[in-house]
């Protein structure tokens, strides 16, 4: 089958590509995407849920087989131990990381995208973002030189009389702490305390695949979005690429198309280019296989936000009820750390009222403190084997950079104390440092055994102060406690180390720049360097991950990639 544009993965830039560049009735345009369909009418309840748990638990929605390792990993000491392998929760459904994220629609710092084209991405300051920032929202809240009021995704924020007690109060801490409210996260870019932006209409997500992708977009004749479809191959004639091979439903499948772009994600879209032969020559001759293009760019340089949560007991009174939202994020705080050259709002804060579906969940809150600003980008994605079917190996070094350590340390040091204010103090007790180990995923886990499990414990965590504080030590707390954080250097950085994890913005693994940079692997237009035909559009070309979640900077890409594909560039 014959086709102008074949897009590989359906997710957040993909379902945006299809879209626009389909818009143009000359165009013929193919979606592949791996995992199933969310069509209209029929979008899993658990897609559709405001309170994101649901789908980002759901195996139905992942790559169950990806792990990753977070850790600093050395090469050069052979007798280093190996890195362990957590899971990673990696979407594959029409829709991609915007069917099963947290909702949260935040833009990142305008000096993240004139950072982006002072390394070489041309064309994308700030100024020259915005307009596409503003063409992807359609803002419920808002209406001003910051907003855009007739895009595909709603954005809106939950009102304060829908918040949990435990939300009204982290609110009004961060006001007695000094920090300035700021009714709109994605206004004017300062440092304060403001409600969660999100990507959420009538208590419903809105991902990508349902804005851009509704009802009458799929009625294109022009437009084929074909899931259950695996690509396995990418075709080329001598140095342009023609085409894709696939499994459709486990078919064998051909799909040829003038133009092919890959949207398969910071993990994926590397791993496709790197069995293609387009990488670093020495990988690819480990691997066996032959080079087509010298990128030394691919797979390299990954990166995404290193965080860590400071949990507590919530009183029984100042709990999410789920009488008016599902929702479960409602403060965020940027502030500036002034530390490591960083510039301002390089870090960030959310509130988390609960921190699972389950009953335990619901007495358990958290700060997850992120790194806003991110130096380490030492991680990297590198082939296992030259099969389709196997994940590749995948490096996040997350704290290769100690700056983003020190930065954690005084953060914990920062949110700390707030637990002993009187305010925090009626809604929560017993605070102390998490970690969302093994132990939190297998009990995180959506079955009736850990259902009545977390039911039992709920009754005893709710019963006398010193059982719970027992039973906090013993089964929730993975060996610090919140005095050896905040007074033993040593043991916080043992903590940090262990506990530190992405928050699942994986990035800047094919990425733009100048035509002089060795490491660059895409143009400001996403087309690869060395090959025809062939483009990258996903977080993976990001220069450098944003001061933000992805998912709208990687609609944003999309957005302003289509614009340019559709001008001829």
């Amino acid at each position: 089958m014959e086709f102008d544009y074949i897009i590989v993965g359906g997710g957040s830039a993909g379902s945006v590509l299809g879209s626009r560049l389909s818009a143009r009735s000359s165009n013929k345009v193919l979606i592949c995407e791996a995992g199933q369909d969310t069509p209209p009418g029929q979008v899993p309840k658990e897609i559709l849920d405001s309170y994101s748990g649901t789908a980002y638990l759901d195996k139905r929605f992942h790559w169950t087989e990806l792990q990753v390792s977070t850790e600093v990993v050395s090469h050069n000491n052979p007798d280093a131990p190996k890195p362990r392998l957590r899971k990673y929760e990696q979407a594959r459904v029409l829709g991609g990381g915007s069917s099963i994220n947290g909702q949260m629609a935040n833009r990142g710092a305008p000096t993240d995208y004139d950072e982006w084209d002072a390394r070489g991405a041309t064309g994308w300051t700030w100024n020259d973002c915005l307009p596409y920032f503003k063409k992807l929202e359609r803002d419920l809240d808002f209406d001003n030189e910051w907003h855009g009021k007739e895009g595909p995704i709603p954005i809106r924020r939950v009102p304060e009389s829908q918040w949990p007690g435990h939300a009204k109060a982290l609110a009004q801490t961060f006001k007695e702490a000094g920090y300035k409210y700021l009714p709109d996260q994605n206004g004017h870019f300062e440092d304060g305390f403001f409600p969660v932006t999100i990507s959420n209409a009538q208590e419903q997500r809105v991902s990508a695949a349902i804005g851009y992708l509704n009802a009458d977009v799929r009625k294109r004749e022009n437009l084929t979005i074909s899931t259950n479809t695996q690509v396995t191959e990418l075709l080329f004639e001598d140095l342009r690429c023609v085409g894709v091979k696939a499994l459709v439903n486990g078919k064998p499948t051909e799909f040829r198309g003038r133009e092919v772009i890959l949207s398969s994600g910071a993990i994926h879209s590397p791993a496709h280019l790197l069995r293609a032969g387009i990488g670093p020559v020495g990988h690819l001759r480990e691997m066996g296989i032959d080079v087509r293009a010298a990128l030394p760019g691919v797979g390299q340089r990954l990166m995404d936000h290193p965080s860590i949560a400071l949990a507590s007991f919530v009183k029984a009174g100042a709990r999410v009820t789920n009488k008016e939202t599902r929702r479960h994020l409602f403060v965020g705080m940027r502030y500036s750390s002034q530390m490591g050259g960083a510039p301002p709002g390089d870090m960030f804060v959310v509130g988390a009222s609960k921190t699972s579906w389950h009953a335990v969940g619901e007495q358990i809150a958290s700060f997850i403190l992120f790194v806003n600003k991110t130096f380490s980008e030492t991680g990297q994605v590198r082939l296992r084997s030259r099969t389709w079917s196997d994940e590749p190996e995948v490096e996040f070094n997350l704290l290769s950079d100690r700056r983003d350590l020190e930065r954690i340390a005084d953060g914990i040091k920062r949110l700390t104390p707030l637990y002993n204010t009187p305010t925090m103090r009626q809604v929560v007790s017993d605070p102390f440092p998490a970690s969302y180990s093994d132990k939190v995923r297998q009990v995180g886990e959506i079955n009736t055994k850990n259902k009545i499990l977390t039911g039992i414990m709920a009754k005893l965590l709710d019963g006398p102060g010193f059982l719970r504080r027992t039973l906090i030590q013993k089964l929730i707390m993975e060996g610090f406690t919140q005095d050896d954080v905040i007074n033993n250097e040593e043991a916080a950085e043992a903590f940090i180390r262990k506990a530190a994890v992405g928050v699942w913005h994986a990035s800047c693994t094919c990425r733009m720049g100048a035509d002089g940079d060795p490491m660059a692997v895409t143009t400001p237009t996403g087309r690869v360097r060395g090959v025809e035909g062939l483009r990258v559009v996903d977080a993976s070309i990001f220069p450098v991950v944003p001061c933000a979640n992805t998912n709208i900077p990687t609609i944003m890409t999309a957005e302003k990639i289509s614009d340019a594909i559709l001008s001829g560039g």
